[in-house]
């Protein structure tokens, strides 16, 4: 299998670690070889946080700038801060606004390279249904509705449904149904 390359950005108590966690479990259950690493900043104090996955036969854990199939962010600074590292035709995932995202002057940046950026207010989302942590499952939801990279929506609900504590399932699922039809709606325009 050619490698995917995921890079997951985000804040200090976002839920990026997460993030990569339900991503790398789906992808070990499917029965993928994973890599990855992570780098904390000043994480505790809101700080940037990023996280690499590859998946498939990878032989270094860090992806290189121009590399990144998808990019998955949890703030919109972090995605503009790491679009570096996507190659050209990747796809971008940002928890922003989508009649504001991306600004006008990265969207030049993402055409040239014809990077598609897709956005969702995550967070806004999540705390509409109860659970402003749960933005990290959001964006899982979100990027799993536009049904790109080796990860199906169906195995990362399951392995969401299998990783989410019993007080917790019903509210992460819920979260996770919502964004991914939200992203339904945008993946067939």
């Amino acid at each position: 299998m050619k490698t995917i390359n995921y890079v997951l950005t985000g804040l200090g108590g976002q839920g990026i670690l997460f993030l990569t966690k339900v991503l790398a479990t789906t992808a070990l259950t499917k029965g993928f070889n994973i890599l990855g690493a992570e780098t904390h900043g000043m994480a505790q104090r809101g700080g940037s946080v990023v996280s690499h996955l590859r998946v498939g036969d990878a032989r270094s854990s860090l992806i290189r700038a121009g590399e990144a199939d998808f990019l998955l962010s949890m703030d919109e600074a972090e995605a503009y801060r790491y679009l570096p590292y996507l190659k050209k035709g990747a796809k971008l995932f940002a928890n922003a606004p989508s009649n504001a995202f991306p600004n006008e002057k990265v969207a030049a940046f993402l055409d040239k390279n014809q990077i598609e950026p897709f956005a969702m207010e995550a967070s806004k989302i999540a705390m509409d249904l109860g659970s402003p942590r749960s933005t990290n499952l959001a964006m899982i939801a979100f990027y799993a509705a536009f049904d790109s990279g080796p990860l199906s929506a169906d195995d990362l609900r399951a392995t969401v449904d299998s990783m989410s504590p019993g007080a917790f399932k019903t509210t992460n699922l819920k979260i996770f149904d919502a964004c991914y039809d939200t992203g339904r709606k945008m993946a067939i325009k």
